[in-house]
């Protein structure tokens, strides 16, 4: 929705030099000794104040904004290890030189992703990160984001990389709960541990910085729709392939060389041929130790990236034998038709280089001293001078670590890069090598400032220049603010038809040994008449100075031609294609096709190649939103929270720092289109309690008359409590775009964060309600459902009961029909039962159930069953009983106790070994017992009673009564 301006918190109201915007801060007048005199004075009563330096964060609210305010305001917040500061649309960093605890940590990273308004926090550059973050999720139409981090050699911009890296390598990983977390950690890990290979074969140790890149790099970091990372790809720029031959007076070679020489075991040692106490020539320095002589932690990153054990190995003998071929050094033939001979002390070291390379000794030693020449279809072998076969010796070590850094740089990309229908927008990261000037610069110091020209012309492009052309043609009324513009000296460097680079690649295609005076005298002839050249006509050196942004540096002629041929003879490559080392032949597989189609020296020569792929890297640029990032060096000895005025007022005036806040301050940062502002925005006049009932516009219509006139009414509903002033001081309307400050912005997003809070409350209403019905007709439904179910349930189980209850009564008759057979087919005839006169029962004998014994005088206990007789004690002889009357009633009796008098009776049971007995009762006299066998079931009828006694004949029993 908005540029990569809509970055800070712009505060209008303050008066700023520079140009402004007519009607809301006063223009630039031209100077007077009056005006120098009042910007003085503020300037003295800004600093009297001391104390309170510290406290701007932000340095757009700083009054007056001149050079001398912000050094102080920097000084101040770097003097209380304050180290980042806002500076507009950009983020001034200053490197303290030393780690700062908890400054970085997950816990601060939390703090800066999860905060509502990040621009509010304190400046860090996490806030950067997360600005760029969010807008790739939160606008209407996703864009791409670029963080470009720049400034000099040892500012820190490799720290600041590794720590935007790290940040997003954490937070976009958390952010997602799509994948698995190993995935989420495989992911984020490969492309964290890319940057320790990268940095120990691409970094080293300069004078200006102890870990200072010596190629430029961009990284791709790739999120999917869900703005999770799924992967990453970098690509490089002018690797410093000439420090592996060559080193600067006090500087050192690549890290992963003094990494091999310091972490290597004794038994690596010996496989890579490198006994303790050798030297190195390619190596000075070596007793210098660094914090990124770490060779475990290079190890341990191949391994996660995926680099096996095998390839490893064949990685360090390479190195190695880099290394050996460094200690190489050829003495003159007496005679010069024959080839150079090699230095005693260098035999070993070449059969070394050999061993390790894989090669024959004896064609590696041809090869460095023997070149071929072509005469038509035939082939001349010329011995070379000394100075050749050295320059052959560093071209064959330059072209191998080129190769193997390139094949590195591939590797990664395929370990760590997604597919592209996996992801659909990336954050960009850029690091590059920071300006350099060196006592003795050459071509690669010329490329390296190069690159830092573009990038700053980029950012004049973007913001210091297209910003302010671009309020003149909405028609705003804008004096413009001066800056450095270097225009002037990309077209020095890269213009058309003639520059710096034409002219070089010009001689460099010269089949001819090259001339540093004559190049000079070419150089003075074509580009006399651009001001940013210059020579130095009393120097015994052919040179040229250029007026770079950042100051002027001198550029050494003597080798810049040899150095931008690049020649790599084709004897050495098919060498190499030659070699047991399957990792040589990969890499140098693709060069026979150069070598055979290609005729005398290649045309594609290092600038030429330098420029195309920065151009390829701006193109990228100007379809991203970049983001800018600072790094200042307070001091050039690196010392800690060491702050130099004169280095760091040097470096704020080269990158246009003050011109920066000048154009933040003064002007409308954030420019959206009315047709995106209407789109974003509209229902803010259409929920507000002010509207008008004016119909809404179709935003996809494009009514050029329209949409102003809505967007006026529009500010009018959101300032309709401010004043005037206050309008035009926070927003104006151009021809095409609203010019908004960050206050302004924050309001229209307060508001309409507003609406659609109640809009979504009145959606969870309805919704609610809705739910709510929905519940109660379903509650209602339900019931209805039970009851049919359940009566349906009942009537089933009445009638289950029903069936069983007739099924139970049939089979009881059938049960019972069955038993009355057996028993009658048990009983006496009827004749034997003759009646005879019984006296009446005593009515009191005949309740309780009693019988009289003959015996016995007083009545006996007979306790009744409702189903028939019992007999708790069967005698095992025959008892004779009297009975007054033996009545029906005998037909419930469950028991006979029969007490026992001075041993007159003994009664024992024969239940369990004869079983119940038949009865026969005579009319008459006495009642006789005797056992007989029944067929019938016996059941315990004694339900109150412990007892033994389970058997009784019922029917029988009914039978014979």
């Amino acid at each position: 929705m908005s540029s990569a301006t809509d970055q800070r918190n712009v505060r209008a109201g303050h008066s700023r030099g520079g140009g402004t915007v007519k009607g809301f801060v006063q223009k630039v007048r031209s100077p007077d000794r009056s005006h120098n005199d009042s910007l003085e004075g503020e300037i003295q009563a800004f600093l009297t104040d001391e104390d309170q330096l510290h406290t701007y964060d932000d340095l757009t609210k700083v009054n007056p904004v001149t050079p001398t305010t912000v050094l102080k305001c920097l000084q101040a917040r770097y003097s209380v290890k304050v180290f980042y500061t806002h500076a507009g649309c950009t983020l001034v960093a200053l490197n303290p030189f030393q780690p700062i605890p908890d400054l970085y940590s997950l816990d601060v990273m939390k703090e800066y992703h999860c905060a509502p308004q990040p621009q509010e926090s304190k400046p860090h550059i996490f806030i950067v990160a997360e600005e760029a973050y969010r807008n790739v999720q939160g606008q209407v139409e996703p864009v791409n984001q670029s963080l470009v981090v720049s400034g000099e050699s040892g500012a820190g911009k490799t720290w600041t990389s590794r720590c935007l890296m790290k940040y997003y390598a954490t937070v976009a990983a958390t952010s997602s709960v799509v994948k698995s977390q190993d995935t989420v950690e495989k992911i984020e890990r490969r492309v964290l541990d890319s940057n320790p290979i990268m940095e120990a074969f691409g970094n080293a140790c300069t004078l200006r910085n102890n870990n200072s890149s010596r190629f430029g790099k961009y990284i791709q970091l790739q999120l999917d729709r869900c703005q999770m990372l799924v992967g990453a790809s970098v690509q490089t720029y002018l690797l410093e392939k000439t420090r592996v031959a060559c080193q600067p007076a006090n500087e050192r070679n690549f890290h992963i060389f003094y990494q091999m020489m310091k972490g290597a075991t004794d038994e690596q040692r010996k496989e890579w041929k490198m006994p303790h106490g050798q030297l190195f020539v390619w190596l000075p320095n070596a007793e210098k130790t660094v914090e990124e002589d770490c060779f475990d932690e290079t190890v341990e990153a191949m391994v996660h990236l995926g680099i096996k054990a095998e390839r490893q190995t064949q990685i360090f003998r390479i190195l190695a034998g880099i290394l050996q071929l460094g200690n190489v050094n050829f003495c003159s033939s007496a005679d010069e038709s024959q080839p150079c001979n090699l230095e005693e002390q260098s035999k070993d070291s070449m059969q070394r280089a050999a061993e390790l390379l894989r090669v024959p000794a004896e064609e590696l030693q041809t090869c460095l001293r023997v070149r071929t020449l072509k005469a038509g279809k035939q082939s001349v072998l010329k011995p070379c001078s000394q100075a050749e076969c050295s320059v052959r010796r560093d071209c064959l070590a330059k072209a191998i670590y080129a190769q193997l850094f390139d094949w590195l740089v591939t590797f990664i990309n395929n370990s760590i890069c997604a597919d592209k229908s996996t992801w659909c927008n990336f954050i960009g990261v850029l690091d590059v090598y920071g300006f350099e000037c060196f006592r003795i610069n050459n071509l690669e110091q010329l490329c390296i400032n190069y690159a830092n020209e573009k990038l700053q012309q980029h950012f004049v492009a973007h913001y210091l220049r297209a910003q302010q052309e671009e309020y003149v043609s909405e028609g705003l009324e804008w004096s413009f603010v001066k800056y450095q513009d270097n225009q002037s000296c990309l077209d020095l460097i890269e213009g058309s038809p003639v520059s710096v680079f034409s002219l070089l690649n010009e001689e460099s295609r010269l089949n001819r040994a090259s001339d540093a005076k004559m190049f000079r005298s070419r150089l003075e002839k074509d580009l006399c008449d651009n001001p940013n050249i210059s020579w130095d006509k009393f120097s015994k050196e052919p040179h040229f100075t250029v007026a770079h942004y950042a100051g002027k540096v001198n550029y050494q002629i003597q080798g810049m031609v040899e150095k931008n041929k690049d020649p790599v003879p084709p004897e050495l490559i098919n060498l190499l294609q030659k070699a047991d080392n399957p990792l040589l032949q990969q890499i140098f597989a693709d060069k026979e096709t150069e070598s055979s189609t290609t005729k005398g020296l290649s045309k594609v020569t290092v600038v030429s190649k330098f420029k195309n792929s920065l151009e390829s890297l701006m193109r990228i640029l100007h379809t991203t939103t970049p983001h800018y990032t600072r790094c200042i060096k307070p001091n050039p000895d690196c010392k800690p929270l060491t702050f130099k005025k004169e280095e760091v007022i040097m470096q704020l005036e080269a990158c246009g720092i003050v011109e920066t806040i000048h154009i933040s301050a003064a002007g409308f940062p954030i420019r959206i289109p009315f047709k995106s502002f209407i789109q974003r925005y509209g229902l803010i006049s259409k929920y507000s309690k002010f509207n008008s009932g004016t119909p809404s516009v179709d935003v996809e219509a494009d009514i050029t008359d329209i949409l102003p006139q809505e967007v006026e009414k529009l500010l009018r509903v959101v300032l309709q409590h401010q004043t005037n002033e206050k309008h035009k001081s926070l927003v104006h309307c151009g021809r095409t775009k609203v010019f908004l400050t960050q206050l302004m912005l924050d309001l229209l997003e307060d508001q309409r964060k507003k609406i659609l809070s109640r809009c979504a409350f009145s959606i969870q209403c309805c919704w609610l309600r809705y739910q709510r019905r929905i519940r109660h007709i379903r509650q209602q439904s339900a019931t209805l459902i039970q009851a049919a179910v359940r009566s349906w349930l009942v009537r089933r189980q009445v009638q289950r009961w029903n069936r069983a209850a007739a099924v139970i009564q049939s089979t009881w008759r059938k049960w019972r029909a069955l038993l009355k057979s057996i028993a009658e087919a048990e009983l006496d005839d009827a004749k034997d039962l003759v009646e005879e006169d019984v006296p009446a029962l005593n009515p009191v004998i005949r309740e309780r159930g009693s019988v009289q014994l003959s015996t016995i005088q007083e009545p006996v206990t007979v306790r009744g069953w409702p189903m028939g007789l019992a007999l708790a004690s069967a005698p095992s002889i025959t008892v004779s009983l009297t009975a007054t009357g033996f009545q029906k009633m005998m037909s419930v009796m469950a028991s006979l106790n029969l007490p026992s008098r001075r041993g007159e009776y003994k009664v024992e049971t024969n239940q369990y070994t004869k079983g119940l007995a038949s009865i026969r009762a005579q009319p008459r006299g006495s009642v006789k017992l005797h056992c007989q066998r029944s067929p019938l079931l016996y059941a315990n009828r004694q339900p109150e009673q412990k007892t033994d006694v389970t058997g009784f004949n019922e029917i029988l029993l009914e039978k014979t009564l």
